[in-house]
């Protein structure tokens, strides 16, 4: 039988409390368990002596017999000094995607077109455009 210590959901929608247990890893996430090692309030503060209560000495025994402790209750268990987690990396992360990195490609190739034309439109020689002034000239001369 595989045994995990995991985290088993309760509380109302919206309002989450968790009993961290062990339990056979096919059973049901809410379903049967083996024991309760304690509880995790997510919605207390971070610095909450109440966010996580946790029976060590239990928890010793069954990491000592091969239960296997999610991601989450590992955290607590490092936490707790019972377990040395190894910081996990995922440096692909950051990346954007596919569709992401084509979109981009299409916005550098558009201001370097945009760019082009404004460079041609400054260096082409300015034609004299036709003098819109005209009429105001002729109306001030005509008043003096």
């Amino acid at each position: 039988m595989a045994l995990s210590i995991r985290l088993s959901r309760g509380g109302a929608k919206k309002r989450p409390v968790y009993r961290i247990v062990v339990a056979d890893s096919r059973a049901p996430r809410d379903g049967r368990f083996i024991e309760k090692l304690g509880t995790y309030n997510p919605l207390l503060p971070k610095d909450s002596a109440e966010r996580v209560t946790l029976d060590s000495d239990r928890a010793k025994h069954w990491l000592s017999v091969g239960a296997q402790p999610t991601d989450r209750v590992a955290r607590f268990l490092d936490a707790a000094g019972l377990l040395k987690r190894d910081a996990r990396s995922n440096p692909k992360k950051a990346e954007p995607g596919e569709k992401a990195r084509e979109r981009a490609e299409m916005r550098a190739q558009k201001a370097a077109e945009a760019a082009e034309a404004a460079a041609a439109a400054a260096a082409a020689p300015a034609e004299e455009a036709p003098a819109q002034d005209a009429p105001a000239e002729a109306a001030e001369s005509a008043e003096a």
